[in-house]
């Protein structure tokens, strides 16, 4: 095992210590966007048939999500109980849970396979698919699918890259299939002429890379904690911990599924197919400009997990501040250059007049509140860093299912709003669900923080 000392968040510049890592996280979100919307940027410029591939793969998002949900329920619950262990210098403990993340990612994403495989005509068609996209949609996701393994290795194990500090490590992680993706997507889909099966194929073998990486860096001498055949061996009590810190990022991940659904299936009865594909379009360049705030929040819930196992708190309370500051500043702008230029987002996805002139409202309407976002990528942050599962998880629950959802279903009804209802929901859950998440952090961590005595 290297030295420990190494990577030490207790010592040196706050700001250094989370930039350190949040500029290559974000750097590496940025790549991981690239990896996840290339796909659908291509797929946007089929010729005759864009705006239906495009949708069938919108379609299939919801499939992806939940198996992200599960990369984050064992990778995103085990690092912050890692940064925890190594900030306590227990390393034997900060590996055996890094060991048993690994062996519940490959059996969770072992049985999601199996399932997904059988149920997904049923699924597809419950997402709101159509006899006319299904097709595409059933090409793409049947293949990805098939890689469901190399997914959960890539996502759910490079956040024990990230917790122990390497976070140019973890950045080439998703370089590498990001750039693998971006090399074969043209390559496959227009060039041997195999469409969304291309972009699904070349999809597979990038995660696949990807995966390779992670497991010959973890297994390899550069790494502090290494992934070995001991620490995976399972421990009930560690798993239920992980488990249940996890919770938090995978209820975030299946509620956006579960959102995802829901609007689909609305958009798809007051709209049709075309403002399916809008909201496809929608969901990828929030995945864009969401990307940064990830890369910032993720980088810095190492320096916080770690100065909290340390006994640092003063540091704690520095790198929460640092953190919500910089998200608030980052979404502002966001949020003018997205209000002004809208147009701009919708032709990176596609040519479609129609799409595009209907899209650009859409858009206006659902981000009008990101900045407000901030708050809750702040406090959720807090929360799963300082382990703390069961309010990380609420307030997962209270933005989207107890606000979004209702609201996507209702609004439409209301004052004749129909799509617009959809689209509106979002900005209001983002003003009383980021609000109702920070306040209560500061209500009730704060304060906790600052009666703790420890070492400064």
């Amino acid at each position: 095992m290297a030295g420990t000392a190494d990577n030490d968040f207790s010592k040196g510049s706050i700001a250094r210590n989370i930039l350190g890592l949040a500029l290559p996280m974000t750097l590496a979100q940025l790549i991981n966007v690239l990896y996840s919307i290339v796909d659908r940027i291509y797929i946007g410029h089929l010729p005759d048939v864009s705006a239906d591939a495009l949708t069938g793969i919108g379609l299939s998002l919801p499939i992806i999500t939940i198996i992200t949900a599960f990369s984050n329920l064992f990778g995103m619950g085990g690092a912050p109980l890692c940064s925890i262990a190594r900030g306590s210098h227990e390393e034997a403990r900060a590996e055996k849970v890094m060991g048993n993340s690994f062996t519940m990612l490959l059996l969770s994403g072992a049985v999601l396979m199996i399932l997904c495989l059988a149920f997904k005509r049923p699924l597809l068609y419950l997402f709101g698919a159509s006899d006319v996209t299904y097709p595409y949609a059933d090409q793409y996701i049947s293949i990805y699918l098939l890689g469901t393994l190399f997914v959960m290795t890539s996502l759910g194990m490079n956040n024990f890259i990230n917790a122990q500090g390497f976070g140019r490590m973890g950045m080439m992680t998703v370089l590498l299939g990001a750039v693998l993706n971006i090399v074969l997507d043209p390559v496959l889909i227009f060039v041997f002429d195999m469409g969304v099966r291309g972009a699904a194929i070349a999809t597979v073998i990038s995660q696949g890379a990807s995966a390779l990486w992670v497991l010959l860096f973890l297994t390899g001498k550069r790494a502090i904690l290494r992934l070995n055949r001991k620490a995976m061996l399972p421990d009930g009590k560690l798993i239920r911990e992980i488990t249940l810190l996890g919770t938090s990022g995978f209820v975030m991940s299946v509620t956006n599924g579960t959102v995802q659904i829901v609007c689909n299936a609305v958009l798809a009865r007051w709209g049709g197919d075309l403002y399916v594909g809008i909201m496809t379009v929608i969901n990828s360049v929030r995945e864009i400009i969401t990307m940064p705030v990830t890369g910032l929040t993720s980088g810095a819930q190492p320096v916080i997990g770690y100065n909290y196992g340390a006994g640092c708190y003063r540091r704690v309370k520095d790198s929460i501040r640092f953190m919500t500051v910089s998200c608030i500043v980052f979404t502002v702008a966001v949020w003018a250059v997205l209000f002004f230029e809208p147009r701009f987002f919708l032709h990176l996805f596609t040519q479609e007049s129609t799409l595009i002139e209907n899209g650009i409202p859409a858009m206006r309407i659902y981000f009008c509140g990101i900045f407000m976002m901030a708050l809750q990528f702040a406090g959720q942050s807090t929360y799963v860093a300082l382990n703390r599962p069961k309010q990380a998880v609420f307030f997962s629950l209270f933005r989207k299912v107890i606000i979004v959802v209702p609201l996507t279903i209702l609004l439409p009804f209301i004052g004749g709003l129909g799509t617009d209802g959809v689209f509106l929901a979002e900005p209001v859950s983002n003003v009383v669900g980021g609000t109702a998440s920070f306040v209560t952090m500061l209500i009730t961590v704060w304060p906790t923080l600052k009666e703790k005595k420890g070492v400064q």
